[in-house]
């Protein structure tokens, strides 16, 4: 069956998940607006982390678009979508770590930590979700994936990340620091969608029934996205200030 993801499809007033749809399509796309101007704001040697910024949310803004169609016409979770979103803008998201230690002497391999330990979780999410999402053993798949996530955390809270943080001053500690709670606390956000939408659940006990997996999701891209970046921004404007002192 094929669906035209093109055709605007009205949303009733009591369908709250696709309005969340619709609002993190237009947060995303004001927000890359913002990042993609202030680019020109920011001191040079900032600039790539904020234009990353854009990039992230405007990758997130189209997906978000033809999610919001696609639920719409199937009342479907747009799975498929929602990973190659991640795919894309997660990754972004660990080059941002990399980027602000970059000055205290990060190096690329650093980068690839990152990058890896975030398409590992992400790939073990999707087949635990996409594959196995019925099946009462997906939980497995959601403990495979928060290995990656738990490595990303270590290395930005006490690994390489925390001490070329620590070593860059105090803005760039205090920035990885308030980054590292995104990814702590923003980022738990998404088990708890995973283990409402699989019938394994927590464990093989589902203690979120009845609770919108993709209600959980949009809410979680918007604040960690959104966050990531102005955080970026702050950063940057913060560092900029010193400069002109």
């Amino acid at each position: 069956m094929h669906y035209n993801l093109l055709t605007i499809v009205p949303i009733e007033n009591t369908n709250y998940v696709a309005f969340t749809f619709f609002i993190g399509c237009m947060a995303m796309l004001g927000a890359s607006v913002f990042f993609f101007f202030e680019v020109s704001n920011t001191d040079k040697k900032w600039r790539t982390s904020i234009l990353i910024s854009g990039i992230i949310t405007f990758i997130a803004a189209v997906h978000y678009y033809y999610m919001r169609d696609y639920y719409l016409a199937t009342n479907l979770s747009p799975t498929f979508f929602r990973y190659v979103d991640w795919l894309l803008t997660v990754p972004l998201m660990c080059v941002e770590f990399y980027l602000i230690t970059k000055k205290a002497g990060a190096k690329i391999t650093l980068l690839w930590k990152l990058v890896a330990a975030s398409v590992f979780m992400l790939i073990t999410g999707y087949i635990g979700e996409a594959i196995y999402g019925n099946d009462p053993q997906s939980w497995i798949w959601g403990f495979i994936s928060s290995i990656g996530y738990f490595y990303i955390v270590y290395l930005i809270w006490f690994g390489e990340v925390a001490k070329l943080a620590n070593n860059a001053g105090t803005a760039v500690a205090r920035a990885n620091k308030t980054l590292g709670w995104f990814v702590l606390v923003g980022w738990a956000i998404y088990p708890i969608g995973y283990i409402a939408g699989t019938q394994g659940g927590l464990f093989g006990v589902n203690v979120f029934q009845g609770l919108s997996l993709d209600l959980v999701y949009n809410i979680g891209d918007a604040i960690n996205k959104i966050g990531f970046g102005l955080v970026i921004y702050t950063l940057a404007q913060a560092d900029k200030e010193t400069t002109l002192v």
